[in-house]
């Protein structure tokens, strides 16, 4: 089954400036309708990898949901898994500045319960065949503990990525089984209580490197956007990585693509150092588009020892 991916599926809806961006007033530009969610996008990406991800979610049953399963089928992504009920999916609105990056947003989210009946029905069969889980690590409590369950039963590895720190830092816990968490600078300072705005990569990798020890994470990468990413874990391994210098035109989803290049490279059998290098990569091809995910590419060119799975 690949890399199986459990989350929720959006409906972005996103606004662009045709002018400098005025905060407090009108603005002309144009509004786009995407389909996104962090584990959507995480899906997609892993697909134009060509590893065929399977994808356990839930869609509105209407023409939306529809188009959102024709899309993850057409880039062939396993959707056996995801069920059609109302109100599936959740919205996200977003306004970006004329530089591309994002000046406000409001999310509507989706109950995610109804996969708990996907887990306990094809849980066994799912896990057992699963090469790594990557799971949105604020779903609801009940549904991380079966999640952690059933990787623990059949010894894979788990990924986490947050689409809300605030819900995820009730679950610091769940962070010490996870084999690594990736999140951005803003919400690693929610998660430890500070703040790190202001830290240079060389300082916040010490940082972090002292956090995974003392909060017993095995591995954590946080990214900072233009300045690049820094990683650490209770190895003893740490690090940073620059970021890509490419044209901005819109960073949504950049950060689920480097989180999809992180799982890729640690599921098949990359370092901590090169798997942040293959999301560095998978992020910089997405910001210079105005998709949520990245392009095609094949497994080698990202560095993979393996041909696209069939």
């Amino acid at each position: 089954m690949g890399i199986v991916v459990i989350g929720a599926v959006f409906v972005d809806i996103k606004g662009f400036p045709d002018d400098a961006y005025i905060p407090d007033g009108r603005n002309v530009g144009r509004i786009e309708y995407i389909h996104g969610g962090v584990c959507r996008n995480v899906a997609e990406d892993i697909a134009n990898v060509e590893l065929r991800p399977t994808f356990i979610s839930i869609v509105d049953n209407s023409a939306l949901g529809a188009d959102v399963l024709k899309k993850l089928n057409n880039h062939r992504v396993d959707t056996r898994f995801i069920q059609k009920i109302p109100s599936g999916m959740g919205t996200w609105l977003a306004v970006f500045d004329n530089h591309g990056d994002l000046a406000g947003s409001i999310s509507q989210r989706s109950d995610m319960m109804p996969i708990m009946k996907i887990l306990e029905e094809n849980g066994d069969e799912i896990f057992s065949q699963a090469d790594s889980i990557v799971v949105q690590a604020d779903m609801h409590k009940d549904l991380m503990k079966k999640v952690f369950a059933l990787a623990d039963k059949y010894k894979k590895k788990i990924f986490a990525i947050v689409s809300n720190m605030s819900i995820a830092v009730e679950r610091r816990d769940l962070l010490q089984k996870v084999d690594c968490f990736v999140c951005n600078q803003l919400e690693a300072g929610m998660l430890f209580a500070d703040d790190y705005s202001e830290k240079e990569p060389a300082e916040l990798c010490e940082i972090l490197a002292e956090r995974v020890m003392l909060g017993k994470i095995p591995a954590m990468i946080v990214t900072m956007g233009g300045k690049g990413s820094v990683y650490a874990d209770m190895k003893g391994n740490k690090g940073f990585c620059p970021a890509r210098q490419v044209m901005v035109k819109d960073t949504t989803g950049a950060g689920d693509a480097f989180f999809a290049g992180v799982t890729i490279g640690l599921t098949y059998g990359k370092t901590l150092a090169e798997a942040t290098q293959i999301g560095t990569n998978l992020a910089a091809s997405v910001i210079t588009s105005s998709e949520n995910v990245c392009p095609r590419f094949l497994p080698r060119e990202l560095g993979l020892d393996m041909d696209p799975i069939e």
